[in-house]
């Protein structure tokens, strides 16, 4: 960051000395104006992903937190230049998870999604039982990113055991400002008439429906692909299936794909979908997918079982002990799902997009996935390195998922464009990588110089300056 020279010298440089400025300024900018008063912060010299492409223009950041662009040369009291990086909107995370205890964790489980580029985050897979109650409880306090939360309806079925009840606390929750309806039926097996009663919430309120599949086993898993479409086309509302490639598509990834494109565009159905960029998934021992015959499901044993964050590896006896200790994750061995057979074939789609499925949690080494500090700038780097372009990697972080938690004030995000909030991410495409592992998930990404949140820089060079976290609900 440097100290900006005289507005008009500047321009002089730029246009060779004329005094008459061109129509590509904002139609709000006088020509000649002195606008150091205008923007907080200049970014020059980037690659812009704007409107779905990269140009190559100045991006500015208003006394009120706004964006504004120019093909012209603009003037603040403060200036970063991002030669030789991208600037992108705000990453934005569909499906962080921090349901453990997040009064005592939040302001841990949002520093490491910062340093990982992600401005908003919302917990979309769980969420709150009473969204009203969790946002007078949160919106007060200091955050690092913007928040929000969708219905936990898992919490809600374990509290009323009448469906009338909890689907009277379902919509209360949307009426509350719920971003969508939230829940897991392959740890939960549900009724297929309570999950349309839920589906249909969502279409009222025309918010989306989360939903972890049914099955993850090879023989059944297209069984709730074909769930999901039903619930979709039945109900009307907008389904999202919840990291298809660790359920749903681990090993029919090609059919489920197929299934879900012929279902948007020829039945009627409306299904969008994540993925994260991992080849291995982690999950809770004590959850349903270890019930008996679990080594014949995935064609794993006890020791390809590693606790995150110490890096113990399981075995029979061990197994059968951590088995009753509630919260504790294992990971299954990198490799375990083919990437090039699941996840690179789902992010070639228009209706796949990333999502974390996961956030950090505890220090100095978490008992959680490396997906919640390093997801984002791991599917930067994946993407690319299979080839996949700039603008359509970087849809997948920030376009289609503002597209799919539609409505303000997410409308304001998602985007560089003019009048849209200052959410920006600077990145250099050479370096950004994930850094977090099974053995340690406590690291922050590498290559993101500079995050700004609501206009404010709040990250910079490995180093976290501030909060202006705004909270999301509608």
């Amino acid at each position: 960051m440097q100290n900006r020279r005289d507005f008009l010298q500047k321009i002089a440089l730029v246009t060779g000395g004329s005094l008459f400025l061109p129509n590509v300024l904002s139609a709000n900018i006088s020509v000649g104006e002195d606008l150091s008063n205008t923007f907080k912060y200049v970014i020059e010299n980037g690659k812009v992903f704007s409107e779905g492409q990269i140009k190559s223009v100045f991006v500015g950041i208003t006394q009120d937190n706004k964006i504004k662009i120019s093909e012209t040369a603009l003037s603040a009291p403060k200036t970063i230049d991002a030669k030789g990086k991208v600037v992108s909107p705000g990453f934005i995370d569909i499906l962080a998870d921090n349901a453990g205890s997040p009064e005592t964790t939040y302001r841990i489980f949002e520093k490491y999604k910062l340093a990982d580029g992600a401005t908003t985050v919302l917990q979309m897979h769980g969420g709150a039982a009473y969204p009203k109650s969790f946002h007078q409880k949160f919106d007060p306090l200091p955050h690092y990113v913007n928040f929000g939360v969708g219905v936990f309806v898992m919490i809600l079925r374990l509290r009323f055991g009448n469906v009338a009840q909890r689907m009277q606390y379902t919509e209360k929750g949307l009426e509350e400002g719920a971003l969508g309806v939230c829940h897991s039926i392959e740890y939960q097996p549900t009724p297929y008439d309570e999950l349309l009663g839920y589906a249909k919430l969502a279409k009222k309120y025309d918010r989306p429906y989360f939903l972890h599949l049914r099955y993850s086993a090879q023989d059944t898993e297209l069984e709730g692909v074909k769930e999901a479409i039903k619930l979709s086309q039945e109900s009307g509302a907008r389904v999202h299936i919840d990291h298809l490639h660790s359920t749903g598509g681990t090993f029919n990834m090609p059919k489920a794909l197929e299934l879900i494109q012929n279902a948007n565009n020829i039945g009627g159905a409306q299904i969008t979908t994540c993925v994260y960029p991992y080849s291995y998934w982690a999950t809770y021992l004590i959850s349903r997918r270890f019930d008996p015959g679990w080594q014949q499901r995935f064609g794993l044993t006890y020791k390809d079982l590693t606790i995150v964050g110490t890096g113990e590896k399981l075995n029979e006896s061990t197994f059968n002990v951590y088995r009753n200790r509630a919260g504790l994750l294992v990971a299954v061995p990198e490799g375990t799902m083919d990437m090039s057979k699941t996840i690179d074939l789902a992010l070639q789609t228009d209706f796949c997009m990333i999502g974390s499925d996961g956030g950090i949690e505890s220090e100095p080494r978490a008992n959680n996935h490396p997906r919640g500090a390093g997801c984002f700038a791991t599917a930067v780097r994946h993407g690319l390195d299979i080839g996949m372009s700039i603008e359509k990697v970087l849809s997948k972080v920030t376009t289609l998922p503002a597209q799919l938690m539609r409505g303000k004030p997410m409308d304001e995000r998602g985007d560089i464009a003019n009048g849209k909030m200052a959410d920006i991410v600077i990145f250099d495409p050479k370096t950004i990588n994930g850094k977090a592992s099974v053995a340690n998930p406590n690291q922050f990404s590498e290559g993101i110089s500079e995050v700004f949140v609501n206009g404010n820089l709040v990250y910079q060079d490995q180093k976290i300056l501030g909060s202006n976290g705004k909270p999301i609900r509608f």
